[in-house]
């Protein structure tokens, strides 16, 4: 699988050149890989292609130049990017009202070790979330966890089979599941090996 290097991105000013042009083709290929849970959570599964993008926009944005500041971005997100032996994802608590937000993140503490892919046939692989520094306190949740899901050589084989594969929260507050779509798991099936 591909690494994220400094010698492996572009320069700003490259960046700065494609970087509209590239903006729709980002979108789907993010939106191909994003899951809905219910009305208020989503999973965008991360892959090289994503994580690259984030890093180059976060450099771009923040207008970061240097080696250090670049190897300081690489650091922070090449984690996220799948080894071949699991999937990783960025989880969204989405309420759009502040107070109904305030009041769901303080009823779903705990919601990110909660979540599980079950691959058809398999148990329940549940996330390692947040490797990353704890985003949670006494009184809510964030609205942002990192996740991982580690697999078997046996779910591996299986997702890459074909095997149908559901995610879920078994949160008390938060109960719900859904398969993922043929199309999705057949990118997310890519990055495994």
């Amino acid at each position: 699988m591909a690494t994220i290097s400094r010698d492996s991105l572009m320069s700003l000013e490259a960046y700065a050149k494609v970087r509209q042009t590239g903006k729709p083709d980002s979108i789907a290929h993010r939106r191909l890989r994003t899951v809905r849970l219910g009305e208020h959570l989503s999973v965008q599964f991360e892959d090289e292609r994503t994580i690259r993008r984030q890093i180059q926009e976060m450099l771009h944005i923040e207008k970061i130049f240097d080696e250090e500041g670049i190897q300081a971005e690489i650091d922070a997100y090449a984690p996220l990017v799948p080894d071949g032996g699991n999937w990783t994802a960025t989880m969204l608590i989405e309420y759009p009202d502040v107070h109904e937000r305030k009041r769901e993140l303080a009823r779903l503490i705990g919601i990110e070790d909660r979540m599980f892919v079950e691959p058809e046939g398999l148990q329940r692989v549940y996330a390692i979330a947040d490797e990353d520094l704890d985003r949670e306190t006494d009184e809510k949740t964030s609205a942002v966890h990192f996740l991982r899901f580690e697999f078997t050589r046996v779910a591996i084989d299986a997702i890459r089979a074909g095997a149908a594969v559901k995610l879920g929260c078994d949160h008390r507050n938060y109960p719900a599941h859904t398969g993922i779509l043929p199309e999705t798991l057949a990118s997310l099936a890519g990055d495994l090996r």
